[in-house]
């Protein structure tokens, strides 16, 4: 696959090799003014000059950080919707989490929080390579999360005996640039649980890699 820009509301960059910070939230989670602000924030940041000092990467990184920053204030404290409280359901995202590990990709970190989830991947290259020229019409990276968001969906919603959307039409992806970067997300990750008040250590939040004691199968 090659280098790609998409923008649809929200802006996706897949790159060749890439590892990937992704956080799905459920349909309704943020509640109207949360998606409001999210909104002003993203349209004043997309205003802004770069500074002289930074490099656009370095830009994109900082814009990235204070938009992810506003967008967990409102997932952690204030979600409208909190169906994966319900281990049942959390249980359904943890296992399609761990399913194609290190067969479509090699999974990094994980937490399943009551409004959303966050993951760390990297598709696996023998996978990639397997998809041919199709990987530069919809990259790996869209294809292994809309395996795993309808797969959920579909049976989250069977549970509930409900039907409609369960999550957001889109789902917020990083690229992990360094290892630096890489230990900073996977720590955030593990203490998210911590941070929105839901245990009082890390290791005791059961929906998540750091409780799982997964062994990720990952180098830069």
């Amino acid at each position: 696959m090659h280098e790609k820009i998409t923008r649809r509301n929200l802006p996706h960059w897949d790159l060749p090799g890439a590892i990937y910070f992704v956080t799905t939230c459920l349909e309704g989670s943020i509640p109207a003014q949360g998606l409001l602000d999210l909104a002003r924030h993203r349209e004043a940041m997309s205003l802004q000059s770069k500074p002289a000092q930074l490099t656009e990467a370095s830009w994109k990184q900082h814009q990235w950080k204070l938009g992810f920053v506003e967008r967990e204030k409102w997932l952690d404290r204030s979600p409208a919707s909190q169906h994966l409280a319900d281990h049942r359901l959390a249980n359904i995202v943890q296992s399609a989490l761990l399913h194609f590990d290190r067969v479509r990709y090699d999974l990094i970190a994980w937490v399943i929080m009551p409004s959303h989830y966050h993951w760390v991947f990297r598709p696996c290259e023998s996978w990639v390579q397997s998809l041919g020229d199709t990987a530069d019409m919809r990259s790996p990276r869209e294809r292994i999360q809309h395996s795993v968001n309808r797969y959920t969906a579909l049976e989250c919603n069977r549970l509930l005996q409900q039907r409609g959307s369960f999550w957001q039409h889109e789902s917020y992806d990083h690229c992990i640039r360094d290892e630096g970067e890489l230990e900073r997300i996977v720590n955030y990750i593990h203490a998210n649980p911590v941070k929105a008040g839901l245990v009082m250590q890390a290791e005791a939040y059961v929906f998540s890699s750091l409780h799982c004691q997964h062994q990720p199968r990952i180098s830069f």
